[in-house]
């Protein structure tokens, strides 16, 4: 039976030698020989990683791939750990790794299965999650830290994955999750830190997972998540007003993390938080948009209307527009210089990167205001020295 394997190896093999220009210059009959008889497993190992990259760099036709395939699939049954362990890192990231050979792969010892497990394209979504489902944790947390995860398997992991499984897969930002995703994660782990503290640094979170967070989470991964994420309006102005006292938010900043701004500065006007220093924090940082929906908000005029109003270029329309909102007389002048340092940047093309963009209105706003609130101003330089932008003249100003 032996014998009649490897003559078929070698069969195969010296057809494809015949008919494959680029193996034939890198792949010898000893290749072959050695991977059937050779005198160690180690040479025989070495033997079965050369024909797997001679394979993977080779431009293969039907005939020669279904050759090539017979190969491997006699690789993976090979007896020897270190033969099958060659086939599988040689061809872990290959498009060439035939699906029923990457699955037996995956089947195998551990040292031969996580390779695949890990980077195979070839491995399905119903692979991923039979594997989830079935196998022990080391292969589950194999599966959690692939490159890219869909939701057909994050959901698998959610459901029936070992915690270290799922912390690994909320962890990966690549891994997409969908709200029913992590709430089964909370379900399941709502007391694990580690994972409610992977969630929390996830680059976005859906608004219902935030706000569940916001009441599982401690120190500094609540800090982090009401500073990163976007919350429900209400969640946010209550932390800002001192409902809970380990953070003071910064509302500004919340809002331009705002899916929906107009409910968000509704709710701000309704809990008597939209003054006009947040309306000129928010002009300063940039936030021109949370500015217009606000002074809409207090006009009781649609934003679309008082968008036109704010950019008019002529000399009457900021000015109706601040009088409607009901603003004071006494920060017009800074309103409308502020204003024309942000038409001027977006002139410039500065609005393509959004950090230069916040540096360059922080800094020639500061240089105009001789005058401003000391809260406001101490506020504004704080944003400067969050990013190390403090600059002389901001520091002379303070």
């Amino acid at each position: 039976m032996g014998s009649r394997r490897g003559a078929g190896v070698v069969g195969a093999a010296r057809e494809l030698l015949m008919t494959v220009v680029t193996m034939r210059a890198n792949l010898t009959d000893s290749d072959i020989r050695t991977l059937i008889k050779g005198p160690t497993e180690e040479s025989r190992a070495q033997a079965a990683h050369k024909i797997c990259r001679c394979i993977e760099e080779a431009q293969l036709s039907p005939e020669e791939r279904a050759h090539a395939e017979s190969i491997l699939a006699i690789m993976a049954q090979d007896a020897a750990v270190l033969v099958r362990r060659a086939l599988a890192v040689a061809l872990k990231n290959s498009p060439k790794l035939p699906h029923e050979i990457a699955l037996k792969l995956a089947r195998d010892v551990e040292t031969i299965a996580l390779p695949v497990i890990l980077n195979s394209p070839m491995l399905t979504d119903a692979d991923l999650v039979e594997i989830v489902r079935t196998c022990p944790p080391s292969k589950q947390v194999a599966v959690a830290s692939r490159a890219t995860l869909s939701n057909v398997v994050t959901m698998a992991i959610a459901a029936h994955a070992v915690p270290e499984a799922v912390q690994r897969a909320v962890a990966n930002d690549n891994a997409q999750f969908d709200v029913e995703a992590l709430d089964t994660v909370l379900e399941r782990f709502a007391g694990v830190s580690e994972i409610t503290s992977a969630m929390v640094h996830r680059n976005e979170l859906p608004l219902t997972i935030t706000e569940k967070l916001v009441s599982l989470v401690a120190g500094e991964a609540f800090d982090y998540l009401v500073n990163n994420h976007e919350l429900p309006p209400q969640v946010a102005i209550d932390l800002a007003m001192g409902a809970r006292e380990r953070v003071t938010i910064d509302i500004v900043e919340q809002a331009a993390r705002q899916k929906d701004i107009a409910r968000f500065v509704q709710q701000l006007n309704l809990n008597g938080r939209l003054s006009p220093s947040l309306l000129m924090r928010g002009l300063c940082l940039g936030h021109i948009e949370f500015v217009e929906h606000a002074m809409a908000e207090l006009a009781g005029m649609a934003h679309q209307r008082m968008w036109l109003m704010i950019h008019d270029s002529g000399p009457l329309g900021l000015k109706a527009a601040f009088d409607r909102a009901g603003l004071p007389p006494r920060l017009f002048p800074s309103f409308r210089a502020a204003l024309d340092v942000y038409h001027s940047i977006e002139r410039e093309g500065g609005a393509q990167d959004r950090i230069a963009f916040r540096k360059r209105m922080l800094e020639r706003t500061l240089t105009l205001f001789q005058s401003i609130p000391k809260d406001d101003l101490d506020y504004l330089l704080e944003k400067l020295d969050a990013a190390g932008w403090r600059t002389e003249r901001t520091m002379a100003l303070n």
